[in-house]
């Protein structure tokens, strides 16, 4: 029997590192790194495997359904959106130096 990978991957998140914010914030990093719409992918994940969207509602004060759409691969957040959703996440937007070569 074949389970889904999205099923898997969430259920991974959500029982072996819902703890442990370094590697929330590697993994968050890591999806940023592959692109915005992968890096809002990997957002709704982790939320998901935190408490689910509806919790998330709860913690922002904005609403389920534009969290949905703005966490979809179609989705175009401001970047308060985005900062308030991190925050509720225990997440902080960083800037760091780019590799110079």
């Amino acid at each position: 029997m074949t389970r889904d990978y999205n099923e898997w991957h969430l259920e991974r998140l959500r029982e072996e590192h819902a703890d442990n914010s370094t590697y929330i914030a590697g993994y968050l990093t890591a999806c940023l790194e592959e692109g915005e719409d992968v890096f809002l992918l990997g957002l709704k994940k982790v939320a998901q495997a935190l408490g689910g969207i509806s919790e998330l509602a709860e913690q922002t004060n904005l609403p389920r359904t534009h969290l949905y759409k703005m966490l979809s691969e179609d989705g175009n957040p401001t970047l308060t959106n985005i900062s308030i959703v991190l925050n509720s996440l225990g997440m902080q937007l960083q800037c760091v130096p780019t590799e110079q070569t």
